[in-house]
């Protein structure tokens, strides 16, 4: 009788809505793995990234240094040194006068600068939003997929009159799959989450501190702080 159970038959004897529930789950499940994979690389690259930071100061001449930096498209460290650049070069060029009154070149360059740590923030934490919806909904709605089972199956049962503990057993439990199945989406979501902010957090903090360095060289000349990034 064991035979008779199990997801094969969940699926088989399941409703439109059993169904659709459960291929909701399979498919908040592959992209919140899809999100953790591309995420966490991300996180692994501006590690790496965060590593060049040494040899950036180490370069001859600010283009030198951004060249050490390396090429790669989304590199927020180059990024921060180009825009903390273009804003120096701003201060120095006609564009300047043409604002109708001094600026203030530590104000000038820290705007700057943060816009730029603003907009590597945003681009960190794109995505995370969809791991914590999902963390938090799924078992919710693999619940819902447990009681809409129940219900249909102590109505089959009624229907049938014939409530032996085999009979209310078997498809009580393949409805709790549901639930099983909404918790096996949600904790994965839930700590890839976590694990993706700490990793965040920690590229931020060498950001904000690689733009404090940078503030300080662009104004004066000189690196004010000589620990490594």
């Amino acid at each position: 009788m064991n035979t008779q159970f199990g997801l094969a038959h969940v699926w088989s004897q399941g409703d439109a809505v059993s169904r659709t529930i459960f291929v909701l789950l399979i498919g908040m499940s592959l992209l919140s793995w899809l999100v953790i994979a591309l995420k966490g690389l991300a996180v692994l690259r501006a590690r790496r990234q965060a590593g060049r930071v040494a040899s950036f100061w180490s370069g001859a001449s600010m283009a030198d240094g951004l060249r050490r930096l390396g090429d790669e498209a989304g590199n927020p460290f180059r990024q921060l040194a180009e825009d903390g650049r273009a804003a120096s070069a701003v201060l120095q060029g006609e564009q300047a006068q043409q604002l109708g009154q001094p600026i203030d070149a530590s104000d000038w360059i820290a705007g700057a600068l943060h816009n730029s740590l603003d907009a590597a923030a945003a681009r960190q934490q794109s995505g995370l939003a969809i791991l914590a919806s999902i963390g938090s909904t799924a078992p919710f709605i693999g619940l819902f997929g447990t009681v809409w089972g129940i219900y249909h199956a102590l109505m089959g049962i009624s229907a049938a009159g014939n409530a032996t503990i085999d009979q209310v057993a078997g498809p009580i439990g393949e409805a709790l799959i549901m639930t099983a199945t909404g918790l096996a989406v949600a904790i994965p979501a839930v700590l890839g989450y976590n694990a993706l902010l700490r990793g965040n957090k920690a590229v931020h903090a060498r950001l904000r501190r690689f733009a404090h360095e940078l503030h300080s060289f662009l104004l004066t000349g000189a690196r004010q702080n000589r620990r490594q990034a």
